[in-house]
C-alpha cells in the first residue's frame, strides 16, 4: 500500500489531504494518508480569535469568492449556511492629512472606465491626461516577466500609479510594484493591452469578471475563517493527523522517503507534499543542489493590530470600509480595515472594530518591530486618532507579528520556482512543493494549489499501479 505524507497543516496542506482522501474513496484504491503539523493546532496563518463581542482574524480575513474551486469546496464541506459576505462600500487612500475616495469602478486602483479616472480626487488634470495616453499607445516590449510597476507607468502615467494604484496593489502583494512581475500579480493586464490596445478598455469590456452583480467579492463564516479549517479536519477522518510533531529531515531511500520526526521514530512515504514556508522546507530537505533555487525566494513581515472600542462604528465615514496610506504620511500604518463595518459578524453589537497593518516595507517598520505590545497599541491608537478622529480607549486589543512569514514575489520569482521544480523532479522525484511560497498568495490560490497537487499525485500513483 502506498503512503502519501503531507507536511504542513495550513489551508494548502489540508486541502490537498481532503482531495486525496476524496479521490481514494472515489477510485477505491488503498493509500495511507498522513498529515504532520508542528503546531498543536491546524490552520497555519488562518486563526480566528474571539474576545468578548469581537471576532478577529490573526491572518487573512476573507476568501475571494470568485476564484475557481472556492465555493464548490464550501458546498462540499456543508458550510454554505455559515457563509457571510463582505459589506460593500468605499475604500479610501489617506494622503496629505485627508481621506480620498478610491473610485468604485476600479480594480486595485486601476480605472475600469474613463468616468472612474475623471472622478478621482487623487490625480491632477495633468495626471488624468497622461493616463488617457493608454488609449493611443501600443505595447512593444513588455512581457509577463516585466515589472508590473514599469508596465503600468508606461501606459497610465507616473502620477496615477504613484498616487492611486501603488498604495492599493503594493498592499495586496506586500512589495514594491517595480520589483514585482505581471506574471505574479495581474497577468491579464498584458493580455488586455495587447488585445484591446488599452488597459482601461480591456478592463471595461471584462468588468463583470471583477465586479459581479452584487460587488460582494469576499466570503468568511459566521464564527470566523477557522470554520473551514475545523471542517476540513473533521472531514479527513480516514487520514492520520499528527499535531505538535515536527519533521526534522527527509532522506531518499531508493524509490521511497524517510521522514525523521522531532519525537521518537520516523515515517516511510512513497509521495510527500511539503506545504510549509519555503525556508522551513529548505531546512527539512537540506539538499545542496536545491539550495540555490530556494535562496532566491523571499519572505516579508507584517504586524497586525486589532483595536475594539466601546463606541458605535457609525462614527466612521458613512460609506467606508477602510483606507490605505500613501507614502510619506504622518500616519504610520500601511492600511486600516474598518472590520466591524466591512464584516458585520465580527462585532455583535456593531461596536467599532478596526484592524491596522504595518508591513516590513514600511519606513517605520524597523522601529516598530522592536516595540512592546503596549507601545504598538499606542502607535495604532495615534494612527486612528489622526486618520478618522476616534479618540477612545480600546476594550480589546490583539497584536499578531508575522515575522518573515509573508511570501514576497520579486521579479525573478517565477523563474526561481520553475527552476526549483525542475531540479526537485531530478533530485527528489515524488516530492511536491505547494502553498503560498510558490504558487499564489491568498486562501483561494492555496485551495486551488492544494487540489491540483493532490490530483497530480493521484494521477502518478494510478499511472504506476
Amino acid at each position: 500500500m502506498k503512503t502519501v505524507v503531507v507536511v504542513g497543516g495550513g489551508i494548502t496542506g489540508l486541502t490537498a489531504l481532503y482531495y486525496l482522501q476524496k479521490m481514494v474513496r472515489e477510485q477505491n484504491v488503498e493509500i495511507e494518508l498522513v498529515l504532520i503539523e508542528r503546531d498543536h493546532q491546524l490552520g497555519g496563518k488562518i486563526r480566528t480569535i474571539t474576545e468578548g463581542e469581537f471576532i478577529m482574524e490573526a491572518g487573512a480575513d476573507s476568501i475571494v469568492a470568485r476564484n475557481e474551486g472556492v465555493l464548490p469546496l464550501v458546498n462540499e464541506l456543508h458550510l454554505q449556511d455559515e457563509l457571510v459576505y463582505n459589506e460593500t462600500g468605499t475604500s479610501y487612500i489617506y494622503t496629505n492629512g485627508q481621506l480620498h475616495k478610491i473610485p468604485m469602478d476600479t480594480i486595485f486602483g486601476i480605472p475600469m472606465s474613463l468616468e472612474a479616472l475623471n472622478e478621482s480626487t487623487l490625480i491632477s488634470e495633468d495626471g488624468k491626461k497622461a493616463a488617457l495616453l493608454d488609449l493611443e499607445t501600443t505595447n512593444k516590449g513588455f512581457t509577463k516577466e516585466s515589472s508590473i510597476g514599469e508596465f503600468l507607468e508606461a501606459f497610465l502615467g507616473k502620477e496615477l500609479v504613484e498616487n492611486q494604484i501603488a498604495p492599493v496593489l503594493s498592499g495586496v502583494y506586500s512589495g514594491d510594484l517595480y520589483k514585482l512581475t505581471m506574471a505574479s500579480t495581474l497577468p491579464y493586464l498584458l493580455d488586455y493591452k495587447n488585445e484591446y490596445g488599452s488597459i482601461i478598455k480591456g478592463l471595461s469590456d471584462n468588468k463583470e469578471k471583477f465586479k459581479g452583480s452584487s460587488n460582494k467579492k469576499f466570503i468568511s463564516f459566521k464564527n470566523g475563517l477557522s470554520a473551514i479549517i475545523d471542517r476540513l479536519e473533521e472531514e479527513c477522518g480516514d487520514a492520520t493527523i499528527l499535531k505538535g510533531v515536527e519533521v526534522t529531515k527527509l532522506l531518499k531511500s531508493g524509490s521511497t522517503y524517510e521522514l525523521t520526526l522531532s519525537g521518537p521514530g520516523s515515517i516511510q512515504a512513497d509521495h510527500v507534499i511539503f506545504a510549509t514556508p519555503h525556508d522551513v522546507t529548505q531546512k527539512m530537505l537540506n539538499h545542496e543542489k536545491l539550495d540555490p533555487d530556494f535562496n532566491e525566494l523571499r519572505n516579508s513581515s507584517l504586524i497586525s493590530i486589532y483595536l475594539g472600542f466601546d463606541v458605535p462604528d457609525e462614527q466612521l465615514p458613512a460609506d467606508g470600509t477602510g483606507f490605505i496610506v500613501s507614502k510619506g504620511s504622518e500616519v504610520k500604518c500601511d492600511a486600516c480595515t474598518w472590520t466591524s463595518r466591512k464584516w458585520k459578524h465580527t462585532s455583535r453589537k456593531q461596536k467599532l472594530l478596526v484592524r491596522l497593518f504595518y508591513k516590513s516595507t514600511n519606513a517605520h517598520y524597523n522601529h516598530l518591530k522592536n516595540l512592546r505590545e503596549d507601545e504598538l497599541k499606542s502607535v495604532a491608537l495615534e494612527d486612528i486618532k489622526k486618520s478618522v478622529g476616534i479618540d477612545a480607549n480600546p476594550i480589546s486589543v490583539e497584536v499578531t507579528n508575522w515575522n518573515n512569514l509573508m511570501p514576497n514575489y520579486h521579479l525573478g520569482h517565477n523563474q526561481s520556482v520553475q527552476a526549483l521544480g525542475r531540479n526537485l523532479l531530478t533530485e527528489l522525484p515524488q516530492v511536491k512543493l505547494a502553498g503560498a511560497s510558490y504558487y499564489g498568495v491568498g486562501i483561494a490560490a492555496c485551495i486551488q494549489n492544494g487540489k491540483k497537487t493532490a490530483e497530480s499525485i493521484m494521477e502518478d500513483i494510478i499511472k504506476k499501479a
